[in-house]
């Protein structure tokens, strides 16, 4: 820290800072950034939506920061100043300037700190944003040591400023449902409802009763601290229970919140109504608009659904950067671009604006409808280049799909444009964990009979595929059946196509391999005659599992050196990793046990980029039936522990591929009896304990030696705060927790991990943490 920071001077340290009356909970990160930021900036703004916590965050910081400010730390409360001209005045009162009849505030002020060693909290300055700048500028020019801490919803714009945006209070991790009573109180959202619930329901605490519904609140108010303290202040009259069933009308339930503070503190509504206050027309227009998206935004969209009748589309950019300083919108970095986010409770407050302006329907059509197109363009484009962003495009907007399919299903007259897009989404459902999601959808429309019948053929065959690979052979019969007849009907070669191939899948699945071949072949011909590059793939990679497994090896291999042909013509990537993967389990049958290694983590990789659990599975199966071929008995069993897990997030055994269970099977009968069963089920057991990127980097062997083992002698190049941190890094801690544990800032802790992965040759945290577990144990990947 620089000498400010650090002054030790005699002289008394004025801090006229309200005394904290509640426990300060979390922020630990933020609180460091801040006082690191004051050591070398003269300005810094705390920036974040109303109710987040700056003004407490601003505190806390004055608090600790107070001994290093010689001539005091000061509050200037601006919340309830209306009129801009007082603002100098209001400044010098709180910094109790007595004599302010000789010269103007302002000068009073300025030649009052003009030799002061200070620092001056602004507090909620977004009203007086211009003001505030104005005054911060005059006083950092002519007080030399003095430092301005500001809370506002946008930043002020003036020179050296540092921007520090205040995120809510960390979420439990929705896809870790299972955490402990005690580990889900520890994060900070629900740390601090615990607390707070504490005060008016003593000895209250998170059990295995109440852990989901506690999760469950804090995630509904987006852990937002005013709202949590608001939601725990009602346990006074309510079960926590009755607290979550209310929140459907956060605003009514949200009120009544000390009577100390400001009236637009003391509920939620009023504090957004102040916010909505702060925007220009058209930024409270776009607010309103944004709320029918779901999960968030990217500037097209935006355009495209937003604008008109009042927002000019070129005026949009400009809109939503508004709306992001005023920190309605949060910005996001994806690896698609950039997109914008809004907290639900301002999404449910746009929302309500936009059904009293009777304007909610024509802007969910719109959306529904943008939507649409998008789906549509991503079924033409289905085989080809490009392909990982159009899927990492549909599963970003996943949530967005679905309020979309809901608008079309909820619409008199378009539930046939909800068919079309549940459709068209096919390839989102199969390589994603959302296959029961995708057949609810399909059925729904097939249900309501509506469309015309080309879309009812497609959706028909499509919804046989998602049932197949959900193990449901009987009902995915009805549906080829179906799909069949229309095909016939319609004389439509790529629905008879489709129809032949899923006809396999099933016989397949029944033991019934000759029957298959010949479906398998139907379809090939089928769609070789149409042209369809995606179907002749998905032929191909069946017929060589086929034949594999009818022991024909040359014609398996044939088949899959096809498909694999056809994919590299054009490119594609996702048929290409079937094949591979297909190829993997021919050539592990003939015992090329490194090309059958090469073949299965090529697919797995392809897979694993754009998160396809399916393909994920059977790779890691191949990989496990490999390693147990070449007699690392220890490494097969944590393998299967590991697509273990895969196959319970998906929510069916070898999805769409049950016939290879057999292998499966015989993989763990194997490792059973090299093992012992005590050994083999704590295998397992370490493998099905790993994260997903864990497990992914376990099976691809990304270690410390790149593709495979570790070097002790590495360790010894990483300092010991290199060491340190790589140990958290595999604790699972993020670069935040880290951070806040080593009590150093965030972009300390990045630097050291960079700094890491440079030195052993990774490329992930989880090359890291493979490592770690690596080192102090043997090699156990090789029989003893």
């Amino acid at each position: 820290m620089t000498a400010v920071m650090t002054s030790t001077s005699r002289s008394q340290h004025v801090c006229r800072l309200p005394a904290e009356v509640t426990s300060f909970v979390g922020r630990r990160h933020e609180v460091a950034e801040v006082r690191q930021l004051l050591s070398v900036s003269r300005a810094v703004t705390l920036t974040g939506v109303g109710g987040v916590g700056k003004t407490r965050l601003a505190l806390r910081v004055g608090h600790e920061v107070r001994r290093a400010f010689r001539d005091g730390v000061w509050l200037v409360e601006l919340a309830a100043l209306q009129c801009p001209e007082l603002l100098a005045e209001v400044v010098a009162e709180a910094l109790e300037i007595r004599d302010l009849t000789s010269t103007a505030p302002l000068a009073a002020l300025t030649e009052h700190l003009r030799d002061k060693q200070v620092l001056v909290i602004l507090d909620n300055c977004e009203h007086l944003v211009a003001e505030c700048a104005v005054l911060a500028e005059t006083l950092l020019r002519t007080a030399g040591e003095a430092r301005v801490l500001a809370t506002s919803r946008e930043a002020l714009g003036i020179g050296g400023e540092h921007v520090v945006p205040v995120p809510p209070l960390s979420l439990p991790e929705r896809r870790r449902p299972g955490l402990s009573p005690e580990a889900l109180a520890q994060g900070e959202a629900v740390r601090l409802f615990v607390e707070r619930a504490r005060a008016v329901v003593p000895g209250f605490a998170v059990t295995e009763d109440n852990r989901e519904v506690v999760a469950r609140i804090v995630c509904r108010l987006d852990g937002l601290p005013l709202a949590i303290e608001l939601a725990a202040v009602r346990l006074r009259a309510l079960s926590v229970r009755q607290v979550l069933d209310r929140l459907e009308d956060r605003f009514r339930l949200l009120r009544c919140g000390s009577r100390t503070v400001l009236p637009r503190h003391q509920t939620l509504r009023a504090l957004i109504d102040w916010s909505y206050a702060l925007c220009s027309d058209e930024e409270r227009l776009l607010w309103e608009r944004v709320s029918v998206f779901a999960g968030g935004l990217d500037l097209k969209a935006a355009e495209a659904v937003c604008s008109g009748d009042g927002i000019a589309r070129e005026d949009v950019v400009d809109l939503v950067i508004g709306l992001v300083e005023k920190s309605v919108l949060v910005r996001e970095d994806h690896r698609g671009g950039v997109r914008y986010r809004m907290l639900e409770t301002l999404r449910e407050y746009g929302r309500e604006r936009l059904v009293a302006s009777g304007r909610e329907e024509v802007l969910r059509r719109r959306h529904a409808g943008y939507y649409r197109e998008l789906a549509k363009q991503a079924r033409a484009q289905v085989f080809g280049a490009g392909q990982v962003g159009r899927f990492t495009r549909l599963q970003v907007e996943d949530a967005n799909l679905r309020a979309a399919l809901d608008t079309c299903f909820a619409v008199p007259g378009e539930s046939g444009a909800g068919l079309s897009l549940a459709t068209d989404l096919l390839y989102h459902w199969i390589t994603s964990y959302y296959l029961g999601e995708g057949r609810n959808w399909v059925e729904r429309g097939l249900a309501a009979g509506a469309g015309p019948l080309e879309v009812r053929a497609r959706a028909l065959w499509a919804g046989a595929w998602l049932t197949i690979m959900q193990g449901d052979m009987t009902a995915a019969d009805g549906m080829v059946r179906e799909a069949r007849r229309l095909g016939e009907r319609l004389e439509n070669e790529s629905v008879l196509g489709y129809a032949a191939l899923f006809s396999g899948m099933i016989a397949m699945s029944r033991g019934r391999v000759a029957e298959a071949v010949e479906r398998y072949e139907e379809g090939l011909a089928r769609h070789r005659g149409t042209g369809d590059l995606a179907g002749l793939s998905l032929a191909l990679v069946r017929l060589s599992l086929a034949h594999s497994f009818a022991g024909e090896s040359a014609r398996a291999v044939a088949a899959g050196e096809e498909a694999l042909a056809v994919s590299d013509a054009s490119g594609e990537g996702w048929h290409r990793a079937y094949a591979m993967m297909a190829l993997s389990v021919e050539v592990w049958r003939q015992g090329d046990l490194p090309r059958a290694a090469e073949l299965a983590s090529g697919s797995l990789a392809f897979d694993r980029s754009i998160g396809d659990w399916m393909g994920v599975g059977v790779s890691v199966e191949v990989l496990a039936w490999v390693a147990a071929a070449e007699r690392r008995f220890d490494r097969a069993a944590r393998l299967l522990g590991i697509v273990q897990s895969v196959w319970a997030s998906v929510g069916a055994v070898m999805s769409g591929f049950g016939h290879l269970m057999r292998y499966h099977d015989e993989c763990v009968a194997c490792c059973r009896a090299a093992l012992g069963d005590a050994a083999f089920e704590a295998a397992v057991g370490r493998g099905a304990r790993l994260s997903y990127e864990e497990g992914m980097a376990y099976a691809l062997r990304e270690d410390a030696r790149g593709r495979g083992g570790h070097d002790r002698g590495q360790w010894a190049r990483l300092t010991r705060r290199e060491t340190e941190i790589a140990a958290l890094v595999a604790r699972g801690l993020t670069n935040k927790e880290i951070a806040a544990s080593l009590v150093i800032a965030q972009r300390t802790a990045e630097g050291h991990i960079e700094h890491i992965l440079s030195k052993l040759g990774f490329h992930s945290r989880a090359q890291i943490a493979v490592w770690v577990g690596a080192r102090g144990r043997e090699d156990d990947d090789q029989v003893a």
